[in-house]
């Protein structure tokens, strides 16, 4: 093969196309967003756990005023939103997941994890989330904190909400 044909061959496959310092720099930014990606959810878990509303048994209900965790959560995704956005990041979304303990069958723990995840998200936009930033998802008892939870404490652990950012 020619030279001339295999630089042709080369850029149709876009190998030549970027420089490599243009393709050392985007794999640059690729592993500084997946950190910053990394960074964020682990702050955004933390608080999660730590600002938990507590729901009514069987119900998409806060068993008391939840206010305060969630103006926390709020802050929270708002501190997230400043630091994304430095850094030049646009295309993301924050996703609140419900969660449930193995109690029932899976397709209304799934329900009730997506009304619950529905509930909070809801909140966090009326505590000035722009809606389209965010979204709900119910994973009911798919994802277990704790394993087996063959008691109230261990159930207890299991239903919750958590918060991340999706790149």
């Amino acid at each position: 093969m020619t030279t001339l044909r295999l630089t042709l061959f080369l850029l149709s496959l876009g190998i030549l196309a970027q420089a490599p310092w243009d393709i050392a720099k985007k794999a640059a930014g690729n592993a500084a967003t997946k950190k910053l990606e990394s960074e964020i959810n682990t702050r955004l878990l933390e608080e999660g756990r730590k600002n938990q509303c507590n729901f009514k048994t069987d119900s998409d209900q806060f068993e008391k005023s939840c206010d305060k965790k969630l103006r926390n959560v709020a802050t929270a995704l708002i501190d997230a939103k400043k630091r994304l956005n430095t850094a030049g990041v646009q295309n993301f979304k924050f996703e609140v997941s419900g969660h449930t303990d193995s109690a029932g069958n899976e397709p209304h723990n799934v329900d009730l994890s997506k009304k619950r995840a529905a509930v909070i998200v809801k909140e966090l936009i009326a505590k000035g989330i722009p809606e389209k930033e965010i979204e709900s998802v119910g994973k009911g008892s798919s994802e277990r904190l704790v394993k087996p939870d063959d008691t109230p404490a261990k159930r207890a652990k299991n239903r919750r909400y958590e918060v991340r950012v999706r790149l």
